[in-house]
Protein backbone atom coordinates (compact mmCIF):
# COMPACT_ATOMS: atom_id res chain seq x y z
CA UNK A 1 0.00 0.00 0.00
CA UNK A 2 1.59 2.97 -0.98
CA UNK A 3 0.29 6.83 -0.43
CA UNK A 4 0.93 8.61 -3.75
CA UNK A 5 -0.86 11.74 -5.32
CA UNK A 6 -2.32 10.79 -8.55
CA UNK A 7 -5.06 13.18 -9.00
CA UNK A 8 -4.53 14.76 -5.89
CA UNK A 9 -4.34 18.31 -7.32
CA UNK A 10 -7.77 17.92 -8.78
CA UNK A 11 -9.07 16.99 -5.03
CA UNK A 12 -6.57 18.94 -2.58
CA UNK A 13 -5.15 21.72 -4.62
CA UNK A 14 -1.66 21.59 -6.88
CA UNK A 15 0.45 23.04 -3.86
CA UNK A 16 -0.80 20.50 -1.49
CA UNK A 17 -0.26 17.59 -4.16
CA UNK A 18 3.12 19.01 -4.95
CA UNK A 19 4.13 19.17 -1.76
CA UNK A 20 3.20 15.31 -1.22
CA UNK A 21 4.96 14.16 -3.86
CA UNK A 22 8.28 15.68 -2.65
CA UNK A 23 7.88 14.04 0.89
CA UNK A 24 7.85 10.13 1.58
CA UNK A 25 4.90 8.63 3.04
CA UNK A 26 5.04 5.78 5.45
CA UNK A 27 1.24 4.06 6.62
CA UNK A 28 1.69 6.36 9.53
CA UNK A 29 1.13 9.60 6.90
CA UNK A 30 -2.12 12.03 7.10
CA UNK A 31 -4.60 12.02 5.06
CA UNK A 32 -4.69 11.86 1.17
CA UNK A 33 -4.97 9.67 -1.58
CA UNK A 34 -3.09 5.90 -0.86
CA UNK A 35 -2.82 3.39 -3.55
CA UNK A 36 -2.93 -0.52 -3.25
CA UNK A 37 -3.10 -2.62 -6.24
CA UNK A 38 -5.22 -5.49 -4.50
CA UNK A 39 -7.61 -3.64 -3.33
CA UNK A 40 -7.91 -1.58 -6.81
CA UNK A 41 -7.95 -4.85 -8.59
CA UNK A 42 -10.97 -6.55 -6.30
CA UNK A 43 -13.36 -3.51 -6.34
CA UNK A 44 -12.58 -2.96 -10.11
CA UNK A 45 -13.65 -7.00 -10.59
CA UNK A 46 -17.14 -6.21 -8.71
CA UNK A 47 -17.81 -2.25 -9.89
CA UNK A 48 -16.66 -2.41 -13.67
CA UNK A 49 -19.89 -4.55 -14.30
CA UNK A 50 -22.01 -1.66 -12.82
CA UNK A 51 -20.61 0.40 -14.69
CA UNK A 52 -21.29 -1.06 -17.84
CA UNK A 53 -25.21 -1.47 -16.74
CA UNK A 54 -25.12 2.07 -16.46
CA UNK A 55 -23.40 3.04 -19.70
CA UNK A 56 -20.26 4.34 -18.38
CA UNK A 57 -16.78 3.11 -19.74
CA UNK A 58 -15.04 1.04 -16.82
CA UNK A 59 -11.84 2.29 -17.69
CA UNK A 60 -12.40 6.10 -17.81
CA UNK A 61 -13.47 5.41 -13.82
CA UNK A 62 -10.91 6.54 -11.67
CA UNK A 63 -11.56 5.04 -8.08
CA UNK A 64 -9.80 6.64 -5.27
CA UNK A 65 -9.07 5.44 -2.29
CA UNK A 66 -8.80 8.18 0.34
CA UNK A 67 -6.68 7.41 4.09
CA UNK A 68 -9.45 9.01 5.96
CA UNK A 69 -11.29 7.31 9.29
CA UNK A 70 -14.62 9.45 8.36
CA UNK A 71 -17.33 7.48 6.74
CA UNK A 72 -17.57 9.58 3.03
CA UNK A 73 -17.47 8.90 -0.38
CA UNK A 74 -17.87 11.57 -3.45
CA UNK A 75 -18.20 11.81 -7.19
CA UNK A 76 -16.71 14.69 -9.03
CA UNK A 77 -15.56 15.71 -12.09
CA UNK A 78 -13.58 14.23 -14.33
CA UNK A 79 -15.81 10.75 -13.41
CA UNK A 80 -13.50 10.39 -10.36
CA UNK A 81 -14.69 8.65 -7.35
CA UNK A 82 -13.09 8.61 -3.53
CA UNK A 83 -13.90 6.09 -1.10
CA UNK A 84 -12.53 6.96 2.38
CA UNK A 85 -11.12 3.97 4.13
CA UNK A 86 -13.46 4.75 7.29
CA UNK A 87 -16.61 4.16 4.64
CA UNK A 88 -15.09 0.60 3.69
CA UNK A 89 -14.40 -0.46 6.86
CA UNK A 90 -18.20 0.02 7.96
CA UNK A 91 -19.89 -1.74 5.41
CA UNK A 92 -20.44 -5.03 6.47
CA UNK A 93 -20.34 -7.55 3.19
CA UNK A 94 -19.14 -6.70 -0.43
CA UNK A 95 -22.65 -5.90 -1.48
CA UNK A 96 -23.05 -3.15 0.29
CA UNK A 97 -19.59 -1.58 -0.76
CA UNK A 98 -20.71 -2.31 -3.88
CA UNK A 99 -24.08 -0.14 -3.65
CA UNK A 100 -22.32 2.73 -2.12
CA UNK A 101 -19.87 2.93 -5.06
CA UNK A 102 -23.56 2.16 -7.97
CA UNK A 103 -24.97 4.94 -5.91
CA UNK A 104 -21.78 7.32 -6.64
CA UNK A 105 -21.56 6.04 -10.06
CA UNK A 106 -25.11 6.97 -10.61
CA UNK A 107 -23.93 10.61 -9.52
CA UNK A 108 -21.14 10.27 -12.66
CA UNK A 109 -23.97 8.85 -14.93
CA UNK A 110 -26.17 11.60 -14.09
CA UNK A 111 -23.43 14.62 -14.15
CA UNK A 112 -23.56 15.33 -10.56
CA UNK A 113 -20.94 17.58 -9.48
CA UNK A 114 -19.55 17.67 -5.86
CA UNK A 115 -22.84 20.02 -4.89
CA UNK A 116 -22.10 22.92 -7.44
CA UNK A 117 -26.04 22.25 -8.11
CA UNK A 118 -27.07 22.40 -4.69
CA UNK A 119 -25.23 25.72 -3.97
CA UNK A 120 -26.77 27.12 -7.08
CA UNK A 121 -29.93 25.99 -6.71
CA UNK A 122 -29.74 27.31 -3.18
CA UNK A 123 -28.66 30.99 -4.38
CA UNK A 124 -31.59 31.71 -6.83
CA UNK A 125 -34.45 31.57 -4.08
CA UNK A 126 -31.89 33.55 -1.34
CA UNK A 127 -31.33 36.34 -3.60
CA UNK A 128 -34.81 36.53 -4.38
CA UNK A 129 -36.22 37.08 -1.07
CA UNK A 130 -33.49 39.39 -0.18
CA UNK A 131 -34.46 40.89 -3.40
CA UNK A 132 -38.02 40.93 -2.34
CA UNK A 133 -37.39 42.38 0.85
CA UNK A 134 -35.36 45.10 0.12
CA UNK A 135 -38.42 46.33 -1.99
CA UNK A 136 -40.57 45.76 1.07
CA UNK A 137 -38.19 48.32 2.85
CA UNK A 138 -38.14 50.74 0.11
CA UNK A 139 -41.99 50.46 -0.21
CA UNK A 140 -42.12 51.57 3.36
CA UNK A 141 -42.87 47.79 5.10
CA UNK A 142 -39.27 47.79 6.69
CA UNK A 143 -40.70 45.05 9.37
CA UNK A 144 -41.46 42.77 6.34
CA UNK A 145 -38.46 43.36 4.81
CA UNK A 146 -36.61 42.71 7.77
CA UNK A 147 -38.00 39.24 8.36
CA UNK A 148 -37.83 38.25 4.22
CA UNK A 149 -34.07 39.28 4.90
CA UNK A 150 -33.67 37.29 8.04
CA UNK A 151 -35.24 33.84 5.68
CA UNK A 152 -33.70 34.70 2.92
CA UNK A 153 -30.46 31.56 3.83
CA UNK A 154 -33.56 29.56 5.24
CA UNK A 155 -35.09 29.51 1.72
CA UNK A 156 -31.83 29.38 -0.45
CA UNK A 157 -31.25 26.31 2.42
CA UNK A 158 -34.57 24.53 1.84
CA UNK A 159 -33.83 24.77 -1.79
CA UNK A 160 -30.70 23.24 -2.06
CA UNK A 161 -31.67 20.57 0.40
CA UNK A 162 -34.64 19.81 -1.99
CA UNK A 163 -32.11 20.00 -5.27
CA UNK A 164 -29.58 17.51 -3.12
CA UNK A 165 -32.44 14.89 -2.41
CA UNK A 166 -34.13 15.07 -6.16
CA UNK A 167 -29.87 14.05 -6.92
CA UNK A 168 -29.81 11.53 -4.22
CA UNK A 169 -32.75 10.20 -5.42
CA UNK A 170 -31.55 9.73 -9.35
CA UNK A 171 -28.29 8.20 -8.17
CA UNK A 172 -30.81 5.75 -6.08
CA UNK A 173 -32.54 4.76 -8.94
CA UNK A 174 -29.33 4.73 -11.75
CA UNK A 175 -27.00 2.80 -9.27
CA UNK A 176 -30.04 0.25 -8.22
CA UNK A 177 -30.91 -0.35 -12.32
CA UNK A 178 -27.24 -0.75 -13.04
CA UNK A 179 -26.74 -3.39 -9.83
CA UNK A 180 -29.53 -5.04 -11.40
CA UNK A 181 -28.43 -4.95 -15.10
CA UNK A 182 -24.85 -6.47 -13.41
CA UNK A 183 -27.09 -9.15 -12.24
CA UNK A 184 -26.36 -7.67 -8.25
CA UNK A 185 -28.71 -7.02 -6.23
CA UNK A 186 -29.73 -3.64 -4.69
CA UNK A 187 -30.10 -4.79 -1.12
CA UNK A 188 -26.52 -3.87 0.20
CA UNK A 189 -27.27 -0.45 -0.74
CA UNK A 190 -30.40 -0.12 1.39
CA UNK A 191 -28.83 -2.39 4.20
CA UNK A 192 -26.11 0.42 4.18
CA UNK A 193 -28.59 2.81 4.51
CA UNK A 194 -30.85 1.54 6.77
CA UNK A 195 -27.86 1.20 9.45
CA UNK A 196 -27.15 4.86 9.73
CA UNK A 197 -30.84 6.29 9.15
CA UNK A 198 -31.19 5.60 12.63
CA UNK A 199 -27.85 7.28 13.62
CA UNK A 200 -29.02 10.39 11.36
CA UNK A 201 -32.11 10.97 13.39
CA UNK A 202 -29.78 11.89 16.61
CA UNK A 203 -27.61 14.88 16.41
CA UNK A 204 -24.40 12.82 16.75
CA UNK A 205 -24.27 11.49 13.73
CA UNK A 206 -23.45 14.46 12.24
CA UNK A 207 -19.74 13.27 12.51
CA UNK A 208 -20.57 11.57 9.33
CA UNK A 209 -20.22 13.62 6.29
CA UNK A 210 -21.29 11.15 3.97
CA UNK A 211 -24.69 12.13 5.20
CA UNK A 212 -24.55 15.65 5.30
CA UNK A 213 -23.67 15.39 1.78
CA UNK A 214 -26.51 12.75 1.00
CA UNK A 215 -29.05 13.50 3.13
CA UNK A 216 -31.13 10.44 4.34
CA UNK A 217 -34.81 10.26 4.67
CA UNK A 218 -37.46 7.51 5.62
CA UNK A 219 -39.04 8.25 2.33
CA UNK A 220 -36.34 7.69 0.51
CA UNK A 221 -35.20 4.38 1.93
CA UNK A 222 -38.51 3.38 1.58
CA UNK A 223 -38.50 4.14 -2.42
CA UNK A 224 -35.13 2.79 -2.86
CA UNK A 225 -36.34 -0.46 -0.69
CA UNK A 226 -39.97 -1.01 -2.71
CA UNK A 227 -37.69 -0.50 -6.09
CA UNK A 228 -35.00 -2.50 -5.32
CA UNK A 229 -37.33 -5.83 -3.81
CA UNK A 230 -39.40 -5.53 -7.05
CA UNK A 231 -35.89 -6.48 -9.10
CA UNK A 232 -35.10 -10.22 -10.17
CA UNK A 233 -31.63 -10.71 -8.33
CA UNK A 234 -33.22 -8.72 -5.27
CA UNK A 235 -32.28 -12.35 -3.08
CA UNK A 236 -28.95 -13.00 -5.03
CA UNK A 237 -26.24 -13.49 -2.21
CA UNK A 238 -22.44 -12.48 -2.08
CA UNK A 239 -20.52 -15.61 -3.54
CA UNK A 240 -18.10 -17.01 -0.47
CA UNK A 241 -15.33 -15.87 -2.93
CA UNK A 242 -16.64 -12.18 -2.66
CA UNK A 243 -16.98 -12.80 1.22
CA UNK A 244 -13.46 -13.56 1.56
CA UNK A 245 -12.10 -10.55 -0.90
CA UNK A 246 -14.42 -8.59 1.45
CA UNK A 247 -12.63 -9.86 4.43
CA UNK A 248 -9.34 -9.29 2.74
CA UNK A 249 -9.88 -5.80 2.02
CA UNK A 250 -11.26 -4.60 5.35
CA UNK A 251 -8.14 -7.02 7.22
CA UNK A 252 -5.40 -5.06 4.65
CA UNK A 253 -6.90 -1.59 5.37
CA UNK A 254 -6.54 -2.28 9.19
CA UNK A 255 -3.18 -3.55 9.45
CA UNK A 256 -1.74 -0.48 6.88
CA UNK A 257 -3.99 2.06 8.85
CA UNK A 258 -4.11 0.83 12.66
CA UNK A 259 -1.18 0.81 15.50
CA UNK A 260 0.00 -2.30 14.97
CA UNK A 261 -0.99 -3.57 18.62
CA UNK A 262 -4.46 -2.95 17.92
CA UNK A 263 -3.98 -5.24 14.69
CA UNK A 264 -2.42 -7.93 16.46
CA UNK A 265 -5.53 -7.76 19.34
CA UNK A 266 -8.23 -7.75 16.67
CA UNK A 267 -6.51 -10.50 14.86
CA UNK A 268 -4.88 -12.92 17.55
CA UNK A 269 -2.71 -16.04 16.35
CA UNK A 270 -6.08 -18.08 17.17
CA UNK A 271 -7.48 -16.89 13.63
CA UNK A 272 -6.11 -18.98 11.25
CA UNK A 273 -8.42 -17.88 8.40
CA UNK A 274 -5.70 -16.24 5.43
CA UNK A 275 -6.91 -12.43 6.39
CA UNK A 276 -5.59 -12.55 9.61
CA UNK A 277 -2.57 -14.11 8.44
CA UNK A 278 -2.39 -11.31 6.08
CA UNK A 279 -3.08 -8.80 8.68
CA UNK A 280 -0.32 -10.05 10.98
CA UNK A 281 2.66 -10.28 8.31
CA UNK A 282 1.50 -7.08 7.45
CA UNK A 283 1.55 -5.73 11.35
CA UNK A 284 4.72 -7.17 12.52
CA UNK A 285 6.49 -5.53 9.69
CA UNK A 286 5.27 -2.29 10.85
CA UNK A 287 5.88 -3.09 14.27
CA UNK A 288 9.36 -3.92 13.28
CA UNK A 289 9.53 -7.86 13.66
CA UNK A 290 10.83 -7.75 10.29
CA UNK A 291 12.21 -11.47 10.71
CA UNK A 292 8.49 -12.78 12.05
CA UNK A 293 6.71 -10.88 8.95
CA UNK A 294 9.10 -12.70 6.40
CA UNK A 295 8.74 -15.48 8.63
CA UNK A 296 4.37 -14.92 8.23
CA UNK A 297 4.63 -13.66 4.13
CA UNK A 298 7.10 -17.18 3.44
CA UNK A 299 4.11 -19.08 4.92
CA UNK A 300 1.77 -17.46 2.86
CA UNK A 301 3.44 -17.87 -0.20
CA UNK A 302 3.96 -21.83 0.32
CA UNK A 303 0.58 -22.03 -0.02
CA UNK A 304 -0.56 -19.34 -2.98
CA UNK A 305 3.03 -19.25 -5.12
CA UNK A 306 1.29 -17.28 -7.80
CA UNK A 307 -0.11 -14.38 -5.95
CA UNK A 308 1.65 -11.34 -6.69
CA UNK A 309 0.45 -9.19 -3.81
CA UNK A 310 2.06 -11.56 -1.56
CA UNK A 311 5.32 -11.07 -3.72
CA UNK A 312 4.68 -7.31 -3.29
CA UNK A 313 4.50 -7.27 0.34
CA UNK A 314 7.44 -9.55 0.62
CA UNK A 315 9.67 -6.95 -1.21
CA UNK A 316 8.46 -3.67 0.16
CA UNK A 317 9.36 -5.60 3.83
CA UNK A 318 12.97 -6.06 2.32
CA UNK A 319 12.93 -2.49 0.45
CA UNK A 320 12.18 -0.90 3.70
CA UNK A 321 14.32 -2.62 5.73
CA UNK A 322 17.55 -1.41 3.48
CA UNK A 323 18.17 -4.70 1.88
CA UNK A 324 17.10 -2.91 -1.92
CA UNK A 325 19.30 -5.93 -3.13
CA UNK A 326 16.95 -9.03 -1.76
CA UNK A 327 13.48 -6.94 -2.12
CA UNK A 328 14.32 -6.86 -6.11
CA UNK A 329 13.68 -10.90 -6.73
CA UNK A 330 10.52 -10.72 -4.88
CA UNK A 331 9.27 -7.54 -6.70
CA UNK A 332 10.54 -8.94 -10.00
CA UNK A 333 8.02 -11.96 -9.51
CA UNK A 334 5.32 -10.19 -8.34
CA UNK A 335 5.68 -8.11 -12.10
CA UNK A 336 6.21 -11.41 -13.43
CA UNK A 337 3.03 -12.77 -12.22
CA UNK A 338 0.98 -9.40 -13.08
CA UNK A 339 3.04 -7.48 -15.72
CA UNK A 340 0.47 -5.02 -16.65
CA UNK A 341 0.18 -3.06 -12.99
CA UNK A 342 2.16 0.01 -12.68
CA UNK A 343 2.75 0.46 -8.88
CA UNK A 344 4.33 -3.58 -9.20
CA UNK A 345 6.99 -1.78 -11.73
CA UNK A 346 7.56 1.19 -9.75
CA UNK A 347 8.03 -1.14 -6.83
CA UNK A 348 10.97 -2.66 -8.64
CA UNK A 349 12.52 0.21 -10.61
CA UNK A 350 12.95 2.24 -6.91
CA UNK A 351 14.83 -1.29 -5.53
CA UNK A 352 16.77 -0.97 -8.66
CA UNK A 353 17.65 2.58 -8.19
CA UNK A 354 18.38 2.27 -4.37
CA UNK A 355 21.24 -0.64 -5.07
CA UNK A 356 23.63 2.65 -6.35
CA UNK A 357 24.34 0.19 -8.76
CA UNK A 358 24.65 2.06 -12.53
CA UNK A 359 24.39 -1.18 -13.70
CA UNK A 360 21.05 -1.39 -12.97
CA UNK A 361 19.89 1.89 -14.19
CA UNK A 362 18.87 0.84 -17.74
CA UNK A 363 16.54 -1.66 -15.90
CA UNK A 364 14.96 0.59 -13.51
CA UNK A 365 14.34 3.47 -16.09
CA UNK A 366 12.55 0.61 -18.43
CA UNK A 367 10.42 -0.75 -15.74
CA UNK A 368 9.68 3.44 -14.97
CA UNK A 369 9.05 4.31 -18.43
CA UNK A 370 6.28 1.25 -18.53
CA UNK A 371 4.53 2.50 -15.71
CA UNK A 372 4.36 6.03 -16.52
CA UNK A 373 3.55 4.49 -19.83
CA UNK A 374 0.02 2.62 -18.44
CA UNK A 375 -0.48 6.00 -16.27
CA UNK A 376 0.20 9.20 -17.73
CA UNK A 377 -0.28 11.02 -14.22
CA UNK A 378 1.55 8.46 -12.01
CA UNK A 379 3.47 11.16 -9.95
CA UNK A 380 5.79 8.59 -8.20
CA UNK A 381 7.17 6.66 -11.30
CA UNK A 382 7.67 10.32 -13.05
CA UNK A 383 9.56 11.08 -9.95
CA UNK A 384 11.64 8.34 -9.17
CA UNK A 385 12.62 8.34 -13.62
CA UNK A 386 13.99 11.76 -13.17
CA UNK A 387 16.14 10.36 -9.81
CA UNK A 388 16.92 7.44 -12.26
CA UNK A 389 17.73 9.86 -15.29
CA UNK A 390 19.87 11.71 -13.01
CA UNK A 391 22.03 9.57 -11.91
CA UNK A 392 22.91 8.30 -15.33
CA UNK A 393 23.77 12.03 -15.88
CA UNK A 394 20.85 12.28 -18.32
CA UNK A 395 20.23 16.21 -17.37
CA UNK A 396 17.71 16.72 -20.11
CA UNK A 397 15.83 13.37 -19.91
CA UNK A 398 15.89 14.42 -15.91
CA UNK A 399 14.46 17.60 -15.97
CA UNK A 400 11.85 16.17 -18.65
CA UNK A 401 10.61 13.88 -16.04
CA UNK A 402 10.35 16.21 -13.34
CA UNK A 403 8.15 18.04 -15.32
CA UNK A 404 5.86 15.56 -16.42
CA UNK A 405 5.85 14.54 -12.42
CA UNK A 406 4.21 18.45 -11.93
CA UNK A 407 2.05 18.22 -14.71
CA UNK A 408 0.50 15.19 -13.60
CA UNK A 409 -0.64 17.26 -10.46
CA UNK A 410 -1.52 20.06 -11.99
CA UNK A 411 1.53 22.50 -11.15
CA UNK A 412 1.78 24.07 -14.41
CA UNK A 413 4.40 26.97 -13.42
CA UNK A 414 6.72 24.02 -12.18
CA UNK A 415 6.05 21.82 -14.93
CA UNK A 416 6.33 24.75 -17.36
CA UNK A 417 9.71 25.79 -15.91
CA UNK A 418 11.15 22.41 -15.97
CA UNK A 419 10.14 21.68 -19.07
CA UNK A 420 11.68 24.93 -20.22
CA UNK A 421 14.66 24.23 -19.00
CA UNK A 422 14.24 20.54 -20.66
CA UNK A 423 14.21 21.71 -24.03
CA UNK A 424 17.26 23.68 -23.66
CA UNK A 425 18.91 20.18 -22.66
CA UNK A 426 17.82 18.03 -25.52
CA UNK A 427 18.29 17.28 -29.16
CA UNK A 428 15.83 19.90 -31.37
CA UNK A 429 13.00 18.44 -33.03
CA UNK A 430 13.69 15.30 -30.88
CA UNK A 431 10.82 12.91 -29.64
CA UNK A 432 11.84 14.21 -25.93
CA UNK A 433 12.49 17.84 -27.04
CA UNK A 434 8.32 18.04 -28.58
CA UNK A 435 7.22 16.33 -25.62
CA UNK A 436 8.94 19.43 -23.24
CA UNK A 437 7.19 21.68 -25.44
CA UNK A 438 3.70 20.29 -25.51
CA UNK A 439 4.10 20.38 -21.91
CA UNK A 440 4.92 24.29 -21.84
CA UNK A 441 2.09 24.97 -24.08
CA UNK A 442 -0.57 22.67 -22.62
CA UNK A 443 0.43 24.73 -18.93
CA UNK A 444 -0.75 27.57 -20.45
CA UNK A 445 2.38 29.69 -22.29
CA UNK A 446 1.98 30.64 -26.09
CA UNK A 447 4.89 30.46 -28.55
CA UNK A 448 5.16 34.27 -28.14
CA UNK A 449 5.70 33.40 -24.64
CA UNK A 450 8.33 31.40 -25.49
CA UNK A 451 10.11 33.69 -27.73
CA UNK A 452 10.35 36.47 -25.56
CA UNK A 453 12.10 33.87 -23.09
CA UNK A 454 14.80 33.12 -25.58
CA UNK A 455 15.34 37.01 -26.73
CA UNK A 456 15.49 37.77 -23.13
CA UNK A 457 18.08 34.86 -22.29
CA UNK A 458 19.93 36.09 -25.19
CA UNK A 459 20.57 39.44 -23.85
CA UNK A 460 21.61 37.45 -20.38
CA UNK A 461 24.52 36.00 -22.59
CA UNK A 462 28.09 37.62 -21.99
CA UNK A 463 29.48 38.74 -25.46
CA UNK A 464 31.69 36.40 -26.84
CA UNK A 465 35.13 38.36 -27.17
CA UNK A 466 37.13 36.97 -30.79
CA UNK A 467 41.21 35.64 -29.70
CA UNK A 468 43.18 38.16 -29.95
CA UNK A 469 40.91 40.91 -29.98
Amino acid sequence: MKWLTRHAARLFGAGAAAALILSAATPAAAQGAIRDTEIESIIHEWADPVFTGMGLEPSEIEILLINDADLNAFATRGRIMGLNTGLILRTRSPNELLGVIAHEGGHIRNRHTLRDGARDAGMQPMLMTMALGALAIAAGAPDAGAVLLGNSQYFGTLSALRYMTHQEGEADNTGARALEAAGQSGRGLVSFFENFRAQEVFSDARRYPYFRSHPLSSDRIENLRRFVAEQPHYDRRDSPERMAQHALILAKIHAFMDDPRFTLRDYPETDTALPARYARAIAWYRDGQTDRALSAVDALLAEQPENPFFWELKGQILFEEGRPEEAIGAHQRSVDLLPDAPLLRINLGHALIETRDPARLPAAVDHLKRAAALEKDNSMAWRLLAQAYDSQGKEGEARLASAEMYFAVGAEQQATQFALRARDMLDPGSDEWIRAMDIVFASGATQADVDDLDRRNEQRRPAVIPAGG
